[in-house]
């Protein structure tokens, strides 16, 4: 619902002239909803990245609003890498089916079946996901790719334009990045060349978390506090699973935890947590100092530059 607020005046008094500002969630929505909506004019086969987390989850219910009553006019991509929590396949696949979606699923596993990717020592298949991503844009021939990313997340993804061109490897140099001024986006490329497209680049996890709760939006209970089976690795803890966990002296216990974000199990890490309802979490949001990939995700750790490399080899 779009709030109203009195800039000046009482809002009360037609005759005082008062002026009216949105709210900050309304602003970040209507920017979103211009942005899909820019897309489907300026491109021919958009599609959008859609895994079943919370980022992806709030821009695909971004683009029913930016088309409704008529059917989103994109189709949806996964790279499934194989390690995913089920709680959130079983998300993607009745969302899929409930808004009758498209989804075109790119599989880390057929890569590493057929030779075309090996498994890395430390199991961790989340790097693996570029090869099957560029893959499958070339084969379907996406034009632009809406993605979940947001500034606050990580330095590399900070330095990302909303219209962000990727060149004909898939890879991204910041020194190419256009201006984006008046939210004026141009999505001019050449062939063989794409544009990710990033509608929450301006929002915050707490942004995020607020709009769900306005919204009204279904997530993955693994977002919210539970018991679950758990093990100590890197100060972060992970869900056992055939990818490697746990080895040596790693011993799996049961805590109360939660999920910021979820990706790969081998690297996205569980914080403790007593937040089971949606206002709990955002009071321990908007509590917390650290992003929620700086807390969580392992893959981000393996370099001071991690993702900006993986950006520019063509990660999301």
């Amino acid at each position: 619902m779009t709030t109203l607020t009195p800039v000046n005046g009482t809002g009360t008094d037609p005759d005082e002239g008062d002026l009216y500002a949105l709210s900050h969630l309304d602003a970040l929505e209507s920017e979103a909803v211009h942005i899909f909506r820019e897309v489907a004019g300026e491109f021919e086969r958009p599609v959008i990245l859609f895994s079943g987390g919370k980022d992806s989850i709030v821009m695909l219910h971004l683009a029913l609003k930016a088309f409704a009553p008529a059917p989103v006019p994109f189709s949806l991509l996964h790279v499934d890498t194989g390690h995913n929590f089920p709680e959130v396949i079983d998300y993607r696949d009745r969302t899929v089916a409930e808004h009758g979606l498209r989804l075109h699923v790119a599989s880390v596993q057929e890569f590493i079946d057929d030779g075309r990717l090996r498994e890395r020592p430390d199991g961790t298949r989340n790097p693996l996901q570029t090869v099957p991503l560029l893959d499958a844009i070339e084969k379907n021939r996406f034009d632009a790719v809406f993605g979940g990313g947001r500034r606050d997340e990580e330095k590399a993804r900070a330095k990302e334009r909303v219209f962000s061109l990727r060149d004909e490897f898939g890879g991204w140099d910041p020194r190419r990045q256009r201006p984006e001024l008046w939210q004026l986006y141009n999505g001019r490329h050449s062939a063989g060349e794409h544009v990710r497209v990033f509608p929450l680049s301006n929002w915050t996890e707490l942004d995020v978390w607020q709009y769900i709760e306005r919204e009204k939006i279904e997530l993955p209970q693994i977002y919210y506090a539970h018991e679950r089976e758990v093990f100590r690795r890197s100060g972060m803890w992970l869900a056992p699973g055939e990818w490697g966990g746990p080895r040596g002296d790693e011993t799996v216990e049961r805590r109360q935890v939660r999920y910021r974000t979820v990706g790969d199990m081998s690297c996205t890490g569980a914080v403790e947590s007593d937040a089971v309802t949606i206002e709990q979490v955002i009071d321990e949001i908007a509590a917390s100092r650290l992003t929620e990939r700086g807390a969580t995700r392992a893959d981000d750790k393996l370099s001071e530059a991690a993702m900006e490399d993986r950006k520019r080899e063509g990660y999301f």
